[in-house]
């Protein structure tokens, strides 16, 4: 019998994150024979992918009872309820307390409706750090600093499974770094659904940058803080110091974009024009020139025509981005997107392919200018890690995984840089 629960995560890094904090619930629950299923709604693709691994898990350990929880399983319990491998459907929020692991896991129901445990994710206002000691078999860890969103983009059906954005006091997350610092991570990345908002519903209204000064100031001993996906639109002064001033805040920064019309930005409800988010990459540059973008884009969004989808292509130049995350336009039920005219799928999946090979080309670009420089590298393993501007690499010759260590790029390998330790 396996001690030990099995954990299947799909999407975020808030995600990866919770999975922690289940993994460690459900151990000291002496949870037995189980697997996890930590899903992700923010495309149907995601939710197929979820299905199809708890059919697997079923068929590789008839045995074991698996356990479906996460963002897909808060917006549709039901659904999952209903597949005959499923054990216990969980809440975004009952995941995430050690009652629901010590009293209700064990009681597994039979009947679809007893297998339910899924509150109202709305009516939670507040949101509690969950102490980890570090994240499975990684070198970098995630901490939670922020929960929910308060928009309502017309493409998005996150906040129906994570609700109103709610953020974690600043002494909290400042202790948990420390803890991680202190068990030898020397990279710590802040999570959340959008952690631009940070700050708005607690006292004082502290802002991003001010948590990551603070953090900053009071753990000298980390060496890297990374920020995950933010809305460009919503970085204050603070922030943009913090970027402009910390050399420990990584230069490397994934921009929540979706598109680069103004007309589709408008009709997604998003808060920032296609100039803003022009503006935005130009003023890190002048800052942090060392600086490199991600962003998500959206392929396909309804009633996109052929001139407003060449406006988000040329997006990728005109912003300077490096690494791209597409996803092909999905319908969500109950969202105002999926009741506006739809493209067809065959259109959708060839923008995503054109948006994909234009981002594929600015990476190559990227990393052959990389080549004869000199990187910091974070060791993940004994043969690769992942420079400063998050570009993976491999050695040439093994290195204490773990380490930060000077590195010389010497060459492209696939789809990772070349490197050898600097003498």
């Amino acid at each position: 019998m396996t001690t030990r629960p099995e954990i299947i995560t799909f999407g975020c890094r808030l995600n990866t994150y919770e999975s922690e904090v289940m993994r460690a619930h459900a151990e000291a629950a002496s949870l037995e024979n189980a697997i996890i299923v930590n899903t992700c709604a923010v495309t149907a693709e995601a939710q197929r992918q979820a299905r199809q691994a708890i059919r697997r898990a079923h068929r590789e350990r008839p045995d074991a009872r698996i356990i479906v929880t996460g963002c897909a399983a808060q917006i549709d319990p039901a659904s999952f309820a209903a597949m005959e491998e499923v054990d216990l459907v969980l809440g975004n929020e009952e995941k995430l307390h050690a009652d629901t692991w010590r009293r209700s896991v064990p009681d597994f129901g039979v009947a679809a409706e007893e297998k339910i445990l899924v509150n109202d994710i709305m009516s939670v206002r507040e949101t509690a750090l969950h102490m980890v000691d570090g994240m499975s078999d990684r070198t970098r860890a995630f901490v939670q600093i922020q929960n929910g969103c308060d928009h309502r983009c017309t493409f998005c059906i996150i906040p129906f499974g994570r609700g109103n954005s709610r953020s974690v006091p600043g002494g909290e997350v400042v202790t948990q770094i420390r803890r991680l610092v202190e068990a030898g991570y020397r990279e710590i990345v802040l999570t959340g659904v959008d952690i631009t908002s940070y700050g708005s519903d607690l006292p004082a209204r502290p802002s991003l940058g001010q948590l990551i000064r603070r953090i900053l100031d009071l753990v000298p001993d980390l060496r890297r803080l990374r920020i995950s996906s933010i809305d460009s639109v919503e970085v204050d002064e603070p922030l943009m110091r913090v970027i402009a001033e910390e050399e420990r805040l990584m230069p490397h920064f994934h921009l929540s974009l979706q598109a680069g019309d103004d007309m589709i930005l408008k009709r997604m409800k998003r808060r920032h024009l296609r100039s803003q988010s022009i503006s935005f990459c130009d003023d890190v540059r002048r800052h942090r020139p060392d600086a490199v973008f991600g962003a998500d884009l959206i392929a396909g969004f309804p009633t996109e025509t052929e001139e407003m989808f060449e406006n988000s292509l040329r997006l990728i130049d005109d912003c300077g981005l490096t690494y791209l995350h597409v996803f092909p336009f999905s319908p969500r039920p109950g969202t105002p997107a999926a009741r506006m005219p739809q493209l067809q799928g065959t259109v959708i999946k060839e923008r995503a392919r054109l948006l994909r090979d234009h981002g594929n080309r600015r990476l190559s670009t990227f990393f052959e200018r990389e080549v004869g420089k000199r990187r910091h590298v974070l060791a993940e393993t004994e043969t690769g890690g992942r420079t400063q501007h998050f570009a993976p690499v491999r050695f040439a010759e093994p290195v204490q995984a773990g380490s930060i260590l000077d590195a010389d790029i010497i060459g492209v390998v696939g789809n990772a840089l070349s490197a050898r330790p600097s003498v």
